[in-house]
């Protein structure tokens, strides 16, 4: 007991120590370019950035983890331990929000880890209406297969149906397109089973390697931020590469933590995504920047993203 208790102990004053050393960097600054834009309507931010100009690759796109979670497990009980967003994926459109980590299990409930929340139904209504209440938006829609669960019988029909008119095809091209030229398509969506086959080539669906990442289980935060940063700085530059690849600016409850509640942890990194980014440019690998996700999404991310978006636009970045 008393081996644990000082294990913890030790675990504090690390956090400690890792949140005082991003908080002194913070304080040399978080400027880059376009980072005093402010979208005139979040709702509709790459339809006013120019769709003609506006090419898939020079998106920097606010992404959250664990998307569909704003109602799962039962309040007070189980859902501190699973949420990582509060509002729905409709709420998170209009407010910016362009990429989705939508999970299900195989009866196309949503779920994190054991516990769950609503149907899938529910993610794709609200795609679906707001795609409707808007022209020039595009989204990245990643759903996967949850670890420990079976695949939805034949999801990748399920998907198809339910959004075919939207889907922008698996294509390479993709990536130097504006906007403009994929328009009406407005929808990625990359469906990433457990045991089913994988989309194909030229499938209306995009396989999971078009959508990469490296994940690390940690609840340090100076470790998560470095550990991303040296990821990122190991792509291609978004300009030459044919896959999307994810940062995600969270950290973790993870066992030997008593803290397993989601927000107290996830909130020793969450302030600093501006942070990241300007950092980017300090390292030299802003140009590798695509897409940034984070839990419990603000505003304030989201403009991070789109000025450094509009920058790239305006040949500023």
């Amino acid at each position: 007991m008393g081996a644990q208790v000082s294990k913890q102990i030790e675990k504090r004053k690390t956090i400690e120590k890792e949140e005082k050393s991003l908080s002194d960097l913070k304080r040399l600054g978080e400027n880059y370019p376009g980072s005093d834009y402010i979208p005139l309507d979040r709702k509709m931010w790459m339809s006013n950035l120019n769709p003609e100009k506006l090419k898939i690759n020079m998106i920097v796109w606010p992404g959250t983890h664990d998307s569909a979670t704003n109602k799962i497990g039962i309040p007070g009980i189980t859902r501190p331990f699973a949420q990582c967003q509060t509002i729905s994926i409709y709420n998170q459109l209009v407010r910016g929000t362009r990429v989705f980590d939508i999970r299900v299990q195989e009866d196309r409930r949503v779920c994190h880890g054991i516990i769950l929340t609503y149907s899938v139904d529910i993610v794709i209504r609200d795609v679906k209406k707001f795609l409707s209440e808007t022209e020039s938006e595009i989204i990245i829609l990643e759903v996967r297969t949850e670890y420990g669960h079976n695949d939805p019988p034949e999801f990748d029909k399920y998907l198809e149906e339910n959004l075919g008119e939207y889907l922008i095809h698996q294509d390479d091209s993709v990536f130097d397109k504006t906007i403009a030229e994929v328009l009406p398509k407005r929808v990625i969506c990359v469906w990433k089973p457990r045991n089913s086959p994988q989309p194909k080539a030229r499938s209306s669906l995009w396989s999971a390697g078009y959508l990469r990442d490296n994940w690390i289980n940690t609840d340090f935060p100076l470790t998560k931020f470095e550990s991303n940063m040296k990821y990122l700085s190991e792509q291609e530059r978004v300009v030459s590469r044919k896959y999307f690849y994810r940062v995600e600016n969270t950290v973790t409850p993870v066992p030997d933590n008593p803290i397993v509640c989601v927000k107290p942890v996830t909130e020793r990194i969450h302030g600093y995504s501006r942070l990241f980014i300007s950092q980017c440019f300090s390292k030299g690998c802003s140009d590798r920047l695509q897409i940034f996700s984070t839990d419990f999404i603000d505003l304030d991310f989201v403009d991070a993203c789109v000025g450094l978006t509009y920058a790239r636009v305006e040949g500023k970045a």
